[in-house]
């Protein structure tokens, strides 16, 4: 066998321990690196897209950028706001925040309007990105003086805090999904295996992929830099991918044990398991790399960093399958013959392995397919039209403060200051660059845009600071206040008012003047327009990248176009169905969540290019078998029938696998998190079952043939890989490629 698969499993099989235990100091070298070099988290810089971004560097430039910004309420624990005792914990509290080194200043207290409540601002040092890891200085100066005024309640706020605040959740949470995932896993391998130690296999494979991708993370942030998603993702698509390929393996070594009945050596059946499993995971697995890599071109800090997680575990999960995994069945599969030789010694009949050549179920769900594959094409691809018309509504917004759960302590308080001091719930920040010459002029048309904001209800006026102007006389800002949430329609049209008319009619008319519009709305509202401008670029690499790819798989043009078509109806499908349920009410109670009326702006195109990737999983797989069929001569007819149903069973667990991993997200607390769990599940169902059972099949059994355009694969063997060569233990094997 020439394929590098078989002669990867071949030295493997011949070492195991040299294997495994160079598996194990893998890992532990991946993790000493990453943990040695650090992670490069994402600066503030890396964010900035669209016109808020543009008007953020001038800022920036001209060191005028808005600082992140705590919130301190002081409030009474029962009745009227005793306004003394209120002044002398806010002198007091000023005082310890001043001295703080993280500190850039301290604003003076503000009253609420019913005068129960008296805010204090304080603004941090460094970048905004930074904030979070300095916030505990100044949460502790709070709690200090809560304690030294008990009769009165503190409260923090802020982006800092609240980002913290999310990040702390963010973390319980992923401790809460390994709970859920890592037992039903191992409950669902032990159905699928019916051994303790064969389930623990895919398992600590996958476990052990995924601490490996985490230290080999940290390396290529240096390269990418890491916006705090890396490690997410890797623990989802790691655990889920890592199991199937794992999976598809064993699954394959089992069947081709109980067909040899005994007269194959455990090397030779490993050979033969990477001849035809191995490279199907090899396939699948730059399948999915190829895809995902699309999402750089996106040319977004999370996307890449997202993309960069997946590329790297789905990598680490095809080496751990294709090295330590036959090493492993190997000594298994040792053990198992002494265990036989054991029982023969005492008289006890051998136990006869388990073939899986498909059951009775299986049939009987194929068996609308082989009989009515037409109608059965048309139902099925009708109703998953009927998924995919939600997607015509779909609305996406960049999920903000507002959109986060109220568990978090921060959140709380935010609200809270907000309803006490709604004139201080959204600031837009204008920022214009010109001659320093014209400074003046800047100024002037600064202050001008103000007096028309004041005039407009949307705006409750300019800041206290005025127009600030940079020390080179180059850089001017101006802060504009909106009195609504920055998710509403009042805060979007208080900045189309600002860009398409109060700008262009007084900064506007200042030659050779640069400026633009910042801020949380801005930002909102530049991200997604920002994505929308790079999707077309995306969504055509990905089609041309998954085309390209399965046509090399099976060189058939026919199936390559077939697959495109299929993940597309499935993908949208998928993306219809989370349309249904997220951007209603009625699954609230259900899947324990607030609609925000919208989706995740990020979630559709990172969603469609994974589901592309995973997708590409069953399908090689399962046309690989039934390539393999019709390259042993059968009819492309039965060899479809043959293929799925000798498939069924291990795209079946792979399923039930991957659909627990993606569920145990839904349980999470960040509504992003939530949607990408629930539409990975109901993608995955929706292609085990319906796709590659009801579609796939229809469509092969009508093409018939043709589906191998332009290959001649029933007579051609040699095109599909080596013909044959001698395992290890002297019996030719075929390399089915």
């Amino acid at each position: 066998m020439k394929s590098l698969t078989v002669r990867m499993a071949r030295w493997s099989g011949r070492h195991p321990w040299r294997a495994i235990v160079g598996w194990l100091v893998f890992v532990a070298l991946c993790l000493g690196v990453g943990s040695a070099v650090g992670t490069h988290s994402a600066t503030t810089a890396d964010y900035r897209v669209g016109e808020a971004g543009r008007a953020e560097a001038l800022a920036a430039e001209g060191g005028l950028e808005r600082r992140a910004t705590e919130q301190v309420l002081i409030s009474a624990r029962s009745g009227p706001l005793d306004r003394d005792a209120a002044d002398a914990a806010a002198g007091d509290l000023t005082a310890r925040m001043k001295r703080l080194p993280e500190v850039a200043g301290v604003a003076d207290p503000l009253l609420s309007e019913d005068r129960r409540i008296l805010m204090i601002q304080v603004a941090l040092k460094g970048e905004e990105r930074d904030a979070k890891d300095k916030v505990d200085a100044l949460t502790g100066q709070t709690a200090a003086v809560a304690k030294a005024h008990p009769g009165l309640r503190l409260e923090e706020t802020g982006s800092p805090s609240i980002s913290k605040g999310v990040d702390q959740q963010r973390g319980d949470d992923l401790t809460l999904s390994e709970e859920i995932t890592l037992p039903i896993t191992l409950i669902t391998l032990l159905v699928v295996f019916g051994s303790v130690t064969m389930a623990g296999v895919p398992l600590l494979l996958a476990l052990s992929s995924i601490a490996a991708a985490i230290g080999l993370s940290m390396v290529a942030s240096h390269v990418s830099p890491d916006a705090g998603v890396g490690t997410n993702v890797i623990l989802m698509i790691g655990l889920a991918v890592g199991v199937d390929y794992t999976l598809f393996y064993l699954k394959r070594e089992r069947e081709e044990r109980a067909r040899s009945g005994g007269r194959l050596s455990s090397q030779a059946l490993v050979e033969l398991a990477a001849a035809t499993s191995g490279r199907a995971v090899v396939v699948s697995g730059l399948a999915v790399v190829a895809s995902t890599a699309t999402l750089y071109l996106a040319s977004d800090v999370i996307f890449s960093s997202l993309a960069t997680g997946t590329i790297v575990v789905v990598l680490v999960a095809v080496a751990s399958s294709l090295t330590a995994l036959p090493a492993m069945l190997v000594k298994l599969a040792e053990r198992e013959e002494r265990r036989a030789r054991r029982r023969a010694a005492r008289g006890k009949p051998a136990r006869r392995a388990r073939a899986d050549g498909g059951g009775r179920v299986w049939a009987a769900l194929l068996r609308p397919a082989s009989r009515h594959p037409l109608a059965t094409l048309c139902i099925s691809v009708l109703a998953l039209l009927a998924l995919v018309l939600p997607l015509s509504g779909l609305k996406i917004t960049e999920m903000s403060r507002d959109t986060h759960s109220r568990e978090i302590a921060a959140m709380r308080v935010y609200d809270r200051l907000n309803a006490a001091f709604p004139d201080q719930r959204v600031t837009h920040q204008v920022v214009v660059r010109a001659d320093a010459a014209r400074s003046g002029e800047v100024g002037g048309a600064l202050r001008e845009l103000a007096r028309r904001a004041d005039a407009d209800p949307l705006f409750t006026g300019a800041s206290q600071s005025g127009v600030r102007t940079s020390a080179d006389h180059r850089i001017s800002t101006l802060e504009l206040r909106v009195p609504h949430l920055g998710n509403s329609d009042q805060a979007y049209d208080s900045l189309d008012h600002l860009r398409e008319d109060y700008l262009p009619a007084t900064v506007g008319r200042i030659d050779g003047a640069e400026f633009g519009v910042s801020g949380d709305v801005a930002r909102y509202a530049d991200y997604p327009a920002h994505q929308n401008g790079k999707l077309p670029l995306v969504l055509g690499a990905l089609l041309l990248v998954t085309f390209a790819m399965t046509a090399y798989a099976f060189r058939s043009l026919v199936l390559a176009l077939l697959g495109v078509l299929l993940n597309v109806l499935s993908a949208a499908a998928a993306l219809g169905l989370l349309v249904l349920v997220f951007q209603g009410s009625w699954a609230e109670g259900l899947l324990d969540f607030h609609s925000t009326g919208s989706i995740g702006s990020r979630v559709p195109l990172f969603l469609f290019v994974i589901l592309f990737g995973l997708s590409m999983d069953y399908q090689v797989f399962v046309v690989s078998r039934i390539r393999e069929a019709v390259l042993a001569g059968a009819s492309t007819r039965q060899a479809v029938l043959d293929g799925i149903r000798r498939s069924a069973s291990v795209v079946t667990s792979a399923a039930v696998v991957m659909t627990t991993v993606f569920v145990s997200f839904v349980f999470l607390h960040i509504i992003e998190m939530k949607q990408i769990g629930f539409v990975l599940a109901a993608a995955v169902l929706l292609d085990a079952f319906i796709v590659r059972i009801m579609v796939l099949p229809s469509a092969m059994l009508l093409l018939g043939e043709a589906s191998w355009w332009p290959s001649r694969a029933a007579g051609r063997a040699t095109e599909w890989g080596a013909a044959s060569a001698d395992t290890a233990d002297g019996r030719p094997a075929v390399d089915v490629r």
